[in-house]
């Protein structure tokens, strides 16, 4: 019996209008992933990446083409049904944080959880802290933590939720050789542990080469 791929995009495309002019930043991207699998998106700034990435996020929506995820086809789907479906399966690691300044790390841990009514769930979120090596660190604010301890914090947010899929937008980018290395096997530890699926956009081909897929852009389009 084949199983259902967690993320499946056809014939995705993206086109910006800005009176006669158009700029077409994704063509024609299809790719399907399954459940637990990992997938690296990797190019030259510019190449459509980050845009791919937010369009299988249902940040953005595409101009042509679908996305589903989870089963659910994004383009029929209302803003408050895309939030759902993301607050529901979906986690997220960016490069630069994306931490609350005015909460604990612990604090920042339990958003998600708060989002879905479940505030209840704090040794989860203590648990995961304490995975990512920052048990002793749950009361300090953003400030008081280096880089790699706040994006450690990030990835502890982005498991909270026990997503299926999971998204990470060039998550070492801002750190430095040896923080980078122990945060992305942080994440692909915590990603086998909870059998969630990994979508990875990567300047870092060692990176990217972890990953069971990898697909190539060039000014928007598939090229390996």
């Amino acid at each position: 019996m084949s199983v259902a791929p967690i993320l499946s995009v056809h014939a995705l495309s993206k086109t910006h209008r800005n009176g006669a002019t158009a700029l077409t930043v994704l063509r024609a991207v299809s790719f399907e992933l399954a459940p637990r699998d990992t997938l690296a998106i990797v190019g030259p700034s510019g190449s459509g990446k980050t845009t791919l990435l937010g369009l299988c996020a249902g940040l953005d929506a595409a101009t042509t083409g679908t996305v589903a995820l989870a089963g659910h086809e994004l383009g029929r789907l209302d803003e408050d049904g895309r939030a759902r479906v993301r607050n529901e399966q979906v986690g997220f690691i960016f490069q630069n944080f994306q931490l609350l300044q005015t909460l604990t790390a612990l604090e920042n841990v339990l958003v998600p959880l708060e989002l879905r009514g479940q505030g209840a769930s704090r040794a989860r979120a203590v648990d995961l802290l304490r995975k990512v090596g920052l048990g002793e660190r749950l009361s300090h604010y953003p400030a008081q933590l280096s880089g790699g301890e706040q994006q450690r914090v990030a990835l502890a947010r982005a498991f909270v939720n026990e997503p299926k899929l999971l998204f990470a937008d060039e998550p070492t980018g801002n750190l430095d050789g040896d923080t980078a290395q122990r945060v992305a096997d942080m994440i692909f530890q915590l990603n086998a542990d909870a059998g969630t699926a990994l979508v990875l956009v990567t300047h870092d081909l060692d990176l990217a080469h972890r990953c069971r897929q990898v697909i190539r852009l060039k000014n928007g389009s598939v090229v390996a």
